[in-house]
């Protein structure tokens, strides 16, 4: 028996070898989905019940656990979980005494990056309400519609704001919309100050009882997003959702004594869901940002001790064009976790700055599907195992971009894409992969839902994004379809861009598109423009409009004046061409215009332009 034992313990030693030999990926697939399985179950634990155990509840958890750990880091400023806690108790009873806020209300925050951001959503969350996170780069016309689909009769909002909320005054006034401010004294007519009634309230713990209710199912918050047509939409996160979005920082491992940096908007998914969400998960340590900076991306790592980063892909491209430094590699982070990074960009960062971690992933605020990179391939998002198609029915269908339709076969069902071929990611709607959709309007809601794909009846996710899978089952994002492009890491509506350029009195028609840039991430805006007859452009004119209607990141940087508009046989505009033409002069007969930031109006676009853009003279 001995003898069999030792003859058979070579054989048995080398199996695991040989099987990952041929299956080289299969041990970190199932560890993977082990991983997944066991935060599902007792995720689904956590929300089985009524009352659900909420996020509310895990950082209640952390702050009886350690009340004195810094949770938030904000330039010289230290919250603790307790102190965090104290504050959002407060905001609670202001709400609640104040503005009437109610179990099952909404509130909008209309502010950016900063601590109050946080305490409050945590005080909206303990009355058992929810939030509205609107841009704040948003104005006019697109605010008072995120506002409208959200419901709310309260918004709390940041000084430095205030002209945006006088512009519409009127219309909220209209609607009985109560402002606050977060300062100490009133700062407009017919708003309020928040800050003094936070202070003049009891820090007290909130009754539990207030959100006796909530379900897995209650809306929590509303994360906006920019789809295929139209003005943002109100995409509805519920508390299972956002215990999900907890997720990543299991599968990525992050760990409480990690200290996480954040200089993503909250007011996204990826930084408010993932990243504040995560933090609270875990215990651990979460620095804000009020934006953005490259230049002093790596010095915030240095001074508050950062192991773990949060990024879109332009961020690390940002920071690779940043001037080389000697201690480029001289920082604690270990890891970086994020979407939309080029396989260029990816292997730069990794030479520049050491050895992180990167964990890029697949996801979309309201999506059913999504796919991480645990296997560290530079350039992909995921991998497709049958592990993983246990959890999600996906697939990747063949789609005709000129068209903008999935294929059909002669029966008309959609037909698969091979691998090494771009398709259009679908995911079965179930109630393992949900839908939830989007506030205020059913119509936006079915046109992300793709009906009798595979066979009669069945019902699909349409993620509107274009991936391929590799030989050796590799995920790697491809394009976005439909009328979007994405620039500095927000996605613009053509038909939302098209619309508001449509009012100007000397445009008949407008058909917008995104370009791309050399050496620039995303595509960036340009329009393609027919003239009333006998009118002629003005530059300054249009400036002056898309300045006071767009955000920066959605303003058309390029300007095409045609005399008829290329349209297709069902009357759709054609854009594929257009977006291929570019903006390069020394190619295109039509009169060119470049918005020009100095001379606050387009002005003509020349062949030194061209240049200087491309060789990045002129920042965009």
């Amino acid at each position: 028996m001995i003898t069999l034992i030792f003859t058979a313990l070579p054989g048995l030693l080398l199996l695991p070898i040989l099987i990952s030999f041929i299956f080289p990926y299969i041990f970190q697939d199932i560890a993977w989905f082990l991983t997944i399985i066991r935060f599902g179950i007792r995720t689904w634990r956590y929300v089985s019940k009524t009352p659900a155990l909420t996020v509310v509840d895990l950082f209640l958890e952390k702050v009886e656990r350690h009340p004195d750990k810094p949770f938030v880091l904000f330039k010289e400023e230290v919250y603790t979980y307790s102190h965090m806690d104290k504050l959002s108790n407060q905001a609670a009873r202001a709400l609640l005494t104040h503005a009437a806020v109610k179990s099952g209300d909404c509130v909008a925050i209309f502010m950016a990056n900063a601590p109050a951001y946080i305490w409050i959503w945590l005080g909206v969350a303990k009355l058992g309400s929810s939030i509205a996170c609107l841009n704040n780069n948003i104005r006019s016309k697109s605010f008072l519609h995120c506002f409208k689909c959200s419901g709310a009769k309260v918004i709390l909002a940041e000084p430095e704001l205030k002209d945006v909320i006088e512009e519409v005054m009127p219309e909220l006034r209209k609607d009985n919309v109560r402002v606050f401010f977060l300062t100490e004294t009133v700062i407009s007519e017919g708003t309020e100050s928040f800050l003094d009634k936070v202070k003049a309230a009891s820090d007290e713990s909130v009754p539990k009882s207030l959100r006796s209710f909530v379900s897995g199912k209650s809306l929590a918050m509303y994360i906006y997003t920019s789809g295929t047509t139209g003005l943002p939409k109100a995409a509805l996160i519920n508390h299972y959702r956002l215990l999900l979005a907890c997720g990543l920082f299991e599968i990525c491992n992050v760990r409480a004594k990690d200290v996480v940096y954040s200089p993503l908007p909250l007011y996204h998914s990826s930084a408010m869901m993932i990243g504040v969400h995560g933090c609270i998960y875990k215990g651990a340590t979460l620095v804000l940002r009020p934006k953005f900076s490259a230049s002093q991306f790596w010095d915030d790592c240095r001074k508050y001790n950062v192991t773990v980063v949060q990024y879109i892909g332009e961020v690390l491209r940002y920071l690779c064009n940043v001037p080389k430094s000697d201690d480029d590699a001289s920082h604690n982070v270990r890891m970086a976790i994020g979407n939309g990074l080029r396989t260029d960009v990816w292997s730069e960062f990794l030479r520049r700055f050491g050895e992180v971690q990167i964990y890029e992933f697949y996801a979309s605020t309201e999506g059913n599907v999504a796919f991480v990179n645990y296997t560290n391939i530079v350039g992909s998002v995921g991998r497709v195992s049958k592990f993983d198609k246990v959890l999600h029915s996906y697939d990747f269908i063949k789609y005709d971009i000129e068209k903008d339709e999935p294929v059909r076969d002669a029966k008309g069902f959609c037909i698969k894409a091979c691998k090494g071929q771009p398709g259009l990611l679908l995911c079965k709607i179930s109630s393992m992969s949900p839908f939830e959709g989007y506030a205020g309007d059913k119509h936006k809601t079915e046109r992300k839902i793709l009906r009798d794909v595979f066979r009669k009846g069945d019902v699909y996710f349409n993620s509107g994004d274009l991936l391929t899978v590799d030989q050796q089952n590799f995920i790697y994002f491809h394009d976005r379809v439909g009328d979007t492009f994405r620039w500095k890491g927000e996605n613009v509506a053509t038909t939302e861009v098209a619309d508001i350029l449509g009012v100007v009195n000397f445009i008949q028609e407008v058909n917008v598109y995104g370009v791309a840039v050399p050496n620039h991430e995303g595509r960036i805006g340009m329009a393609a423009l027919i003239l009333y007859d006998e009118d002629v452009f003005d530059g300054r004119k249009l400036y002056s409009h898309v300045r006071d209607f767009l955000p920066n990141y959605a303003r058309p940087r390029f300007i095409r004046i045609q005399n008829s508009m290329d349209i297709t046989g069902t009357f759709k505009q054609r854009k594929v061409g257009l977006a291929k033409e570019g903006f390069d002069p020394a190619i295109i007969s039509d009169p060119l215009y470049f918005l020009d930031e100095r001379e606050r109006k387009y002005v003509p676009m020349t062949q030194t332009i061209y240049e200087d853009i491309k060789m990045k003279r002129i920042k965009l």
